[in-house]
Parts: structure tokens; sequence; C-alpha cells
């Protein structure tokens, strides 16, 4: 047995090969989990950089000093992007308002209940949106090293039932079944750790977007009591 152990017996192909195979199952699972979790990753890294860059271009044509009219319609019927949505559905709200009439205080504070309402659904949805998919790498940071854990058990658990069939302690016996149970705790771990770190920092990167949008939404009510000021 202690001559035919090697360094190559240890390598992770081999520590995958020869565990059990409900250590296998816990294996294969949890790097499927982990594959789920750097798609995850990489899909919401790439996408909050886009929102950024895109919000980033669209505040700085609002801020231009041209009228937010020519700004809300060079940016289309239909854009993508939440910032020019908002500005779109709230000169909506001010054309609607302003062809029924302003005529008195009461319809000018509906208007602007109307527009906080309507930019209120507008940031939960997109809010709603970027936060998918980070309940999974919760799930991923949590689980993964508890599974993982039960892979090692299970392994130790059948190394010993191996050892007591032997009758036969000796480390070369103990160490290779011990090594490969192991080695589902350390694949939990390299699940679990890049899928905690990822969720915490893109839920910091979500909830900036979201008080992004909260605050572009507080100039937009803003510039329409400017507005309504300005008639009176």
């Amino acid at each position: 047995m202690d001559a035919a152990l090697t360094a190559d017996s240890f390598n992770f192909v081999n520590l995958f090969l020869r565990a059990d195979w409900v250590v296998k199952l816990v294996m294969v699972g949890l790097g499927l989990a982990s594959l789920w979790s750097w798609t995850i990753i990489l899909d919401k890294t790439v996408r909050f950089a886009a929102l950024n860059r895109e919000a980033d271009r669209f505040e700085e044509a609002v801020g231009s000093g041209r009228s937010l009219e020519d700004v809300a319609a060079e940016a289309g019927e239909r854009p993508r992007h939440a910032l020019p949505r908002m500005l779109q559905m709230t000169l909506r709200e001010w054309r609607d308002a302003r062809t029924k009439g302003l005529s008195n205080d009461t319809q000018a504070a509906f208007l602007i209940q109307r527009v906080d309402r309507t930019l209120d659904t507008v940031i939960a949805r997109e809010s709603a949106r970027v936060e998918d998919g980070l309940g999974a790498l919760a799930i991923v940071a949590t689980a993964s090293p508890f599974i993982g854990l039960f892979g090692t058990v299970w392994g130790i658990m059948h190394a010993f039932q191996a050892i007591a069939l032997q009758k036969n302690t000796n480390l070369a016996v103990v160490a290779p079944a011990i090594a490969e149970a192991l080695f589902a705790t350390a694949i939990g771990l390299i699940a679990a750790i890049p899928a905690y770190i990822a969720f915490n920092a893109l839920s910091t990167k979500a909830g900036k977007f979201t008080a992004r949008l909260e605050g572009f939404a507080d100039d937009l009510s803003t510039a329409i009591q400017r507005r309504l000021a300005e008639r009176t």
C-alpha cells in the first residue's frame, strides 16, 4: 500500500475519482454552483458598468443646459435605461396636466403626486431588475460550506468503514480516504468565498444605483415644481 502512494495520488483528479459516489455528487454539485455564481458575477459586473456608463452620459446631457424636452427626444421612443424613461414619463405627466389646465394649487399638487408615484414605480422595477440574481449568490455563499462539510463527513464515515473492514490503521490507508473527504470541504469553500465577496460588492453597487435613481427622481420633481412656480 505504501509503495502504491505517490504525489499524484493526491492530485485533484485522483481525489475525485477515488471518492465515494455520494462525495462525487457533492463535488459535482458544488462545481456547478460555483460555475453558476461566476456566471452571475461576470454578468452583473458587466451590466453595472454599462448602466453607470450610460447614466453618466445621460446626466451629463441633462446638466448641459439644454431643455429637458430635447434631451428626452434624443433618447428615443423606448429607451432601455431607467433615467431617460423617468424623464420621458415625467414630461408626459407635465404635458397632460398642462393640456387639462393647472388653474389652482390642488391640481398642481395632484401633478406632483402623480409624478412621484410614476417615478417610484420605475425605481422599484429597476431596483428589482438589478438585484435579480443576487439571491442566488447568497444561497451559494451560505449553503456551499455546509454541503461541502456534508461530503466530508460522509467521506470520513466511508473511510472509517473501509479501515474497519481492512483492520488496518496505517497512515497510508487512512490518508488518501481522509484527503478525498476533505477535498469536498475545499470545493465548498472555493464556491462560497467568491460568491460571498461578490454578493456584498454587487449588493453595494445595486444600492448605489438605486440611490442614483432616487436622486434623479428628486431632481425631476424639483424641476416640475420650478415650472409650476414659474407659471404662477
